[in-house]
């Protein structure tokens, strides 16, 4: 989370403008979904590594990392949707037969968990473009623009820093349990762990409750107020990604 956040403020795209990104991500998302056929969610699966890792320079090690997280649900997901249970005879069932049921795969499950797959696979990388490459900042600045409800705004803001205050909050803990020994057997581990969790609680209440203290002491009221930096629209970018995506609508209404 923490390089996540780092990369999206150090990558060789964070001075496009974050609307172009949002508007590109969100345009290239939706294409993937609504594509009738895989190849087109493929295309876009390699198109915004490419973009990712050659654009933005963000390391291809650490992106293929990233993408690897998403795999176990796909994998799980598409089993599901692979494999048939049935006692019925159907065209094409071939797996394991007992006692008149039969659990194998068909053509059409197959082709039909590959096509989710891809579609999956595509929709994570647009999405891992976008928070590669734009600070949260500029993507809340962006909602403000679009007139979001300053509420929303707000929690999404909060929500999102409370995030690294947990994630803070265990590895301090962790730290400290681990000098004192308290993962060098089995036993202990299972001990340790029960008590980072049994204190991960009560110590991030306390943080919230200091952040909120800090925001009360700068007059916060009903909105969070924070400085905007202005930003020019990049027109080769905004040209590029128009080009990229009526490419790719071409290529879903083709095939």
């Amino acid at each position: 989370m923490f390089s996540i956040d780092q990369y999206a403020y150090s990558n060789r795209l964070k001075g496009v403008h974050p609307g172009e990104k949002i508007a590109f991500a969100l345009a290239t998302l939706l294409i993937a979904l609504v594509a009738p056929r895989p190849l087109t969610p493929a295309v876009i699966t390699i198109l915004m590594a490419g973009a990712t890792i050659g654009a933005a320079g963000i390391p291809s090690r650490f992106y293929l990392q990233l993408l690897l997280v998403p795999f176990s649900f796909l994998i799980a997901g598409i089993a599901m949707i692979a494999l048939t249970i049935t006692n019925q005879p159907l065209a094409g069932l071939k797996g394991w037969h007992l006692l008149g049921w039969t659990l194998g795969v068909t053509p059409g499950g197959i082709h039909q968990a590959g096509k989710i797959f891809l579609k999956s696979l595509g929709a994570v990388s647009c999405l891992y473009f976008l928070s590669l490459t734009t600070p949260m900042i500029d993507i809340l600045t962006v909602l403000r623009k679009l007139r979001a409800p300053a509420l929303l705004v707000d929690l999404i803001s909060l929500t999102y820093r409370f995030i690294f205050v947990l994630l803070a909050t265990v590895n301090d803990i962790y730290t400290a349990q681990a000098a004192r020994l308290g993962y060098a057997s089995l036993r202990a581990s299972y001990h340790s762990l029960g008590q980072l969790a049994a204190n991960l609680f009560i110590k991030t209440y306390r943080r919230s409750q200091d952040l909120f203290t800090a925001l009360t002491a700068r007059g916060y009221g009903e909105e969070l107020q924070v400085l905007e930096v202005p930003q020019p629209f990049s027109w080769p970018f905004l040209c590029l990604a128009a080009a990229m995506d009526l490419s790719l609508l071409i290529l879903a209404l083709v095939t």
